[in-house]
């Protein structure tokens, strides 16, 4: 348990560093944040806090720079306290708002903005496609046993999957399992009609019951395993910060990007906890992703069109978390309108 002169001490070598990345010494702290002490009361306290696990020094002659634990410390200030909004944020709102264009575009153009304001990568995932709702979905014969299944989610988003059924049928045949599938799915999700389908459907098509019930576990599957669909930008902006010339943390971030997979879990957990989430340095390490133990996200919930969605920042653990955390609430705040 931190006593109030070690917060004040730890968010104090936080905040140093975060604006000038140089490491914090103890007259830096006693001449700009902790007056009413002496540098060597302060330089006491750091070495206990140093014991701790909250700074390291990188040279035995220089100041301290912060851990992860610290960080996690200082977080938790931001995200617990009323913060001042920046000025831009009307600004930034108004560029959202002002869009209209497709769900898909509106998602790629704020992850452009999110990148574009703070210089880490931005990302967003249009969440819960089996908790959406369906406007239409259709199966399109692609010759032989091989269908093409669009999905139209409301908002215009569109997915598509190709199968296989277990024999060619015919292509009237298809068009009535196309009908009786909206004819029930159209106007709800599919958490609402998956478990009234196969009694609905194969009504009347018992012939080919094997097919139909395969078309129906093949959207089934979609829908439910294929439950985020990506979005991200500005790999190249951190390639100009300090952090990630070390190839292993650039290599992490790059990786992360292209696996859906352990991405959709750090997505996930914020679905689930419907909370902002920040993940700092271990935090954030997922099955399959080496080095991220060294960089930081973002994640904090969203509805853009009526669609859930997340949006985030990646970047190194000295981000400027309230400025970070600022720009994605007014983001938040913009989509909510549309």
């Amino acid at each position: 348990m931190l006593t109030e002169r070690q917060l004040g001490i730890v968010l104090a070598v936080v905040y140093e560093y975060i604006k000038t990345g140089e490491p914090a010494g103890s007259r830096t702290i006693t001449k700009k944040y902790i007056k009413g002490l002496s540098p060597a009361t302060i330089r006491n306290e750091m070495s206990d806090l140093e014991e701790m696990g909250y700074f390291y020094q990188p040279h035995t002659s220089s100041g301290r720079l912060p851990t992860a634990k610290s960080y996690r410390v200082y977080v938790d200030s931001v995200t617990s306290r009323e913060r001042l909004r920046p000025r831009e944020v009307g600004e930034w709102q108004r560029e959202i708002e002002n869009r209209r264009s497709g769900i898909e575009d509106l998602m790629n153009y704020v992850t452009h903005m999110l990148s574009r304001l703070t210089n880490y990568v931005g990302v967003a995932a249009m969440t819960g496609l089996d908790d959406t709702e369906i406007q239409h979905i259709d199966l399109m014969p692609l010759g032989g046993t091989h269908i093409l299944a669009l999905i139209v989610l409301k908002g215009g988003l569109v997915h598509h999957s190709q199968f296989s059924l277990p024999c060619e049928i015919e292509p009237g045949v298809i068009e009535e399992l196309t009908r009786r599938i909206n004819t029930v799915a159209s106007g709800r999700s599919w958490l609402e009609v998956r478990g009234v389908l196969y009694d609905f459907v194969l009504n009347g098509l018992e012939d080919v019951e094997e097919s139909c019930r395969m078309a129906i576990r093949e959207l089934d599957n979609f829908l439910t395993m294929q439950n985020y669909r990506f979005f991200s930008c500005g790999a190249q902006h951190i390639l100009n910060l300090p952090h990630f010339q070390t190839l292993g943390r650039l290599q992490a971030v790059l990786s992360l990007l292209e696996q859906e997979k352990p991405l959709a879990n750090l997505v996930h957990r914020c679905r689930v906890s419907a909370t902002l989430k920040v993940s700092l340095g271990e935090e954030n390490d997922v099955e399959g992703v080496k080095g991220m133990g060294e960089n930081a996200m973002i994640l904090i919930p969203a509805h853009a069109r009526q669609q859930k969605a997340v949006l985030g920042l990646i970047g190194p653990l000295r981000m400027d978390y309230e400025r970070s955390i600022n720009i994605l609430e007014a983001m938040v705040d913009a989509l909510g309108k549309k």
